[in-house]
């Protein structure tokens, strides 16, 4: 009896999704119903809802991809036609259920096509940034078994060159589907058709290895299943487009942020070509062409990350008083925003909802979304639980979960959580850093900070910063006597690893704070940081 008043008080103290018992918060959305068929792909339930759909709502001739600088575009009518051609290319080219296959490829309008046919020959795709050295592809390509390769002209040739031991396809940019048929017609030797023979795919197949962070090792790829990604464009892009009033068919979506990144994959990869809303693609971010884009396109939907904001927000004043005028949502994740930030936004833009999100690539970018009614709104808040999905905070000292207002370690799960955990590594992530919405491994650029001659040790960690979101910095320590410097450090690592990746600051210090079992302490670092000058970029 005193246990059942105790739980009646905790009940009463305590909002309705949050059970004080468990620890849980759960989503306050009501339950949405993921197909049950185990027998379920990825691609064949996207084109479901299109066939579902199209009869009521579109034309034939509906634009689902549009080039932003060739104005070449894709149409619904001819995109899955496209994409059951490409796979049968990739099956003739030898590719088979289970294979990995790689895609280095920027923004572009076969960026989806070439995604989803993988996925319907059965294989399995991992995405890398085109930007990655010929060191970092090397070792994706050992990590995951990769057995072809699909990369932009400007990657394709020296790539073919590398002696990576597997074949590369150039894929156009743009161009129409023809070209790239064309592109597997010359890998195959014979011309391309749709006599495809779709393999058995399970919900439970792997369909996606997409590269996280981590503190114990190399970067750890997230296995993410067909089912994982069906519930992520249920979850995440179907959801949240029937919270609002108007049709997604009529929305129009600029594709800025990267589709090799979870964030941009669920979003321009999947979920909005099952819903029949058109994607401008652009290649990469440039401010003076994102306003053209938005007031030749009529864009309506602009999903951005932290960098994107600032200089949007400083652009677009004097032109929202005239122009812009479609843009109806701008909507950031990826990494915090500041107030201020914020707040200059609304005031450039005051006729654009504003909201933020959260997701991770374990959780498929399942996790919490903002939604803001003539009501209510909180602009600074990254919204709600996803339908379907349960969240703990923890106490990071002794792991005991917290209630409403506690800060610690938040833990999520549900249908959007990579299968089984990492490739070969199962262990819970617990640090990245994400600078301009790129997720960067700490061990990965330590383990290039070790090689120099005279740095006898070396931790890395994330800073705050007002435009990347996070920039990496590198504690290092010295060989005695050693001259060695700030420039120098940061020169040994641009050496050998992406652009983004390059690190931004240097900590010279006695010692890396490390626990009895090795691991670094990466919260002792960042106390460092206070004292030290402010950060070179």
């Amino acid at each position: 009896m005193q246990k059942e008043s105790l739980l009646s008080v905790a009940e009463r103290a305590h909002p309705a999704w949050f059970n004080a018992e468990t620890g849980i918060y759960r989503s306050p959305h009501a339950a949405v119903a993921l197909p049950a068929d185990p027998l379920l792909d990825l691609v064949s339930f996207i084109f479901s809802h299109r066939r579902r759909d199209a009869p009521h709502t579109s034309s034939s001739s509906a634009v689902a991809l549009l080039d932003s600088a060739s104005g070449d575009s894709i149409t619904y009518q001819d995109l899955f036609p496209l994409v059951k051609s490409t796979a049968s290319a990739l099956q003739k080219s030898g590719i088979r259920h289970g294979d990995a296959v790689l895609l280095v490829l920027p923004n572009s309008i076969h960026f989806p096509v070439v995604f989803l046919a993988v996925l319907y020959a059965g294989a399995v795709v991992t995405t890398m940034n085109p930007l990655a050295t010929v060191v970092e592809i090397q070792k994706r390509i050992a990590d995951c078994g990769v057995r072809l390769g699909l990369a932009a002209q400007e990657r394709a040739t020296a790539l073919q060159d590398s002696a990576l031991g597997i074949p590369f396809v150039l894929v156009p940019e743009s161009n129409s589907g023809s070209s790239l048929l064309d592109a597997f017609g010359g890998l195959i030797g014979r011309d391309v058709d749709s006599d495809l023979r779709p393999p058995a795919i399970r919900q439970q197949d792997a369909a996606a290895i997409m590269y996280s962070s981590g503190t114990t090792g190399a970067s750890k790829g997230a296995v993410l299943t067909h089912g994982n990604l069906i519930a992520a464009v249920e979850l995440f892009v179907r959801f949240e487009a029937s919270t609002y009033d108007f049709p997604p068919q009529e929305n129009v979506y600029l594709a800025v942020l990267p589709m090799f990144h979870i964030y941009g994959l669920v979003l321009f990869v999947a979920g909005l070509l099952s819903l029949g809303s058109t994607i401008v693609v652009m290649k990469k971010f440039d401010v003076g062409e994102v306003i053209k884009a938005i007031e030749r396109h009529g864009v309506t939907h602009f999903p951005i990350v932290p960098p994107i904001l600032g200089p949007l927000t400083e652009r677009a004043k004097g032109v929202c008083e005239n122009g812009l005028k479609s843009l109806k949502q701008v909507s950031c994740g990826a990494a915090p925003l500041s107030g201020s930030t914020v707040q200059h936004f609304l005031n450039a833009f005051p006729h654009v909802d504003f909201i933020q999100g959260y997701g991770m690539t374990e959780s498929t970018a399942v996790g919490t979304r903002g939604f803001n009614t003539k009501r209510f709104q909180k602009h600074s808040s990254v919204g709600l639980l996803a339908p379907n999905t349960e969240a703990k905070v923890v106490d990071c000292t002794n792991g005991h979960p917290l209630p409403p207002g506690g800060i610690g370690e938040l833990w999520m799960r549900g249908p959007g959580t990579m299968k089984d955990g990492y490739l070969y590594i199962f262990d819970r992530l617990k640090e990245m850093i994400k600078y301009n919405g790129f997720q960067i491994a700490p061990a990965d650029l330590e383990a290039v900070l070790i090689t120099h001659p005279d740095i006898l040790d070396a931790a890395v960690t994330g800073a705050a910063d007002k435009d990347a979101g996070e920039i990496p910095v590198a504690f290092v320590v010295r060989r005695r006597g050693s001259n060695l410097n700030e420039e120098d450090v940061i020169k040994h690592v641009a050496a050998q690893v992406a652009p983004y990746k390059k690190v931004r600051r240097v900590v010279f210090t006695e010692g890396i704070p490390r626990s009895p079992a090795g691991k670094i302490l990466r919260r002792e670092l960042r106390s460092l940081m206070k004292f030290t000058p402010t950060p070179r970029l």
